[in-house]
């Protein structure tokens, strides 16, 4: 089957348009593309020369929704479904797997980093993490009106932080503090404010601010605004004023930057929780004596386990977290030009590419 994507032949390097043969082997599937997110770290592959596990040329995308339209041996019942694909597959053999940590599976599959991703017509990828979509015509589950496309940010921006907010133990009256509200963030915001916790917004984007007070945030806050130790001061109040001690403060650094990363951190207080979600390619300052004076924890949070996709699916449709308001569909063959307004930030919006129909033949 011919199939066509975008290849990266080198960092920074217009993206070309190419064509190639593929077909699902043995436990494969082959997807045609309905829409595929574009992420912090497709723009860290692109233009900070962050090394994909696979040697360019690879084609990049991991925030993946379509149909299934081929498949191999063994993965036959899956052919014709409406999917999602979960950013990071693991095998499910390993001893990693068998423990429950799939997070960490040196054989897992992520795709446009260990193999070609989703900017392009198709993609090749296991079958055994799929996350098969309801019937999105039926309202009684769709009730949100969402497509199809619209489901690949559930891939690594809603599921991602829906993982975060799980291992963080977040309940109901806690306190969550996202810093970065972009995004992953903003998707944060939503999923630990369903939750019925506290939650507040840090970000340097006034807009982003202003819009994430309508989804979830009862404080938002904007870093250039305060000194730190007013910043935390302010966090301090905030959670006062609610009853909610330092202990069940539940910190997500979700902006992808060193200066997030070292506010963030900054925000811990005794017996707090700081969850490291978002990447950044530079090195942070930090005490880590903090966590030791503090008995404070910080833990790290890579991806989603592909088992749990299905409660996001469900959280997404039926209107919990709303998708509509921070995404943006744009034509894939823009993605050069697409990348280059990401980067330069005049796009604030989760970036969907949608492909052209089918096969090429």
């Amino acid at each position: 089957m011919r199939v066509e994507s975008w290849m990266v032949r080198a960092a920074g390097e217009p993206m070309v348009l190419e064509l190639r043969e593929d077909l699902p082997g043995p436990g494969e599937v082959l997807v045609e593309v309905a829409g595929c997110g574009v992420c912090h770290t497709d723009l860290a592959f692109y233009y900070d020369s962050v090394p994909t596990r696979h040697p360019l040329p690879l084609t990049l995308g991991h925030e993946i929704s379509g149909t299934v339209v081929a498949a191999g041996p063994g993965a036959e019942e899956w052919h014709g479904a409406a999917v999602v694909v979960p950013a990071v597959i693991p095998c499910e053999q390993c001893a990693a797997c068998t423990a429950g940590r799939g997070q960490i599976c040196r054989d897992q599959i992520f795709p446009g980093n260990d193999v070609h991703g989703g900017f392009g017509s198709h993609v090749r990828v296991p079958a055994h993490g799929l996350c098969a979509v309801p019937d999105l015509d039926d309202a009684s589950v769709n009730g949100a009106g969402l497509a199809l496309e619209d489901l690949s940010v559930i891939a690594d921006a809603v599921s991602t932080p829906y993982q975060a907010v799980l291992k963080a133990g977040l309940r109901a009256g806690d306190l969550a503090v996202f810093v970065g509200v972009g995004g992953v963030g903003g998707f944060g915001v939503q999923i630990a404010s369903a939750r019925g916790a506290h939650v507040v917004g840090i970000d340097v984007d006034p807009e982003r601010l202003e819009t994430i007070e309508r989804y979830g945030a009862e404080l938002t806050l904007r870093p250039g605004e305060y000194e730190r130790k007013d910043l935390k001061r302010a966090v301090r109040t905030f959670a006062r004023e609610r009853n909610v001690p330092s202990w069940r403060w539940r910190i997500f650094e979700t902006s992808g930057t060193t200066n997030g990363q070292e506010v963030a951190f900054g925000l811990l207080g005794h017996g707090s929780y700081l969850s490291v979600v978002g990447y950044a390619p530079e090195r942070a300052s930090l005490r880590l004596s903090n966590l030791m004076a503090l008995d404070a924890t910080a833990e790290g949070n890579w991806g989603c386990l592909p088992r749990l996709y299905p409660e996001v699916v469900e959280l997404v449709l039926s209107g919990s977290v709303a998708l509509l308001p921070f995404v943006e569909h744009r034509p894939l063959a823009s993605i050069n030009e697409t990348f280059r307004a990401l980067h330069d930030g005049e796009i604030r919006q989760r970036v969907i590419l949608v492909p052209g129909n089918g096969v090429i033949t």
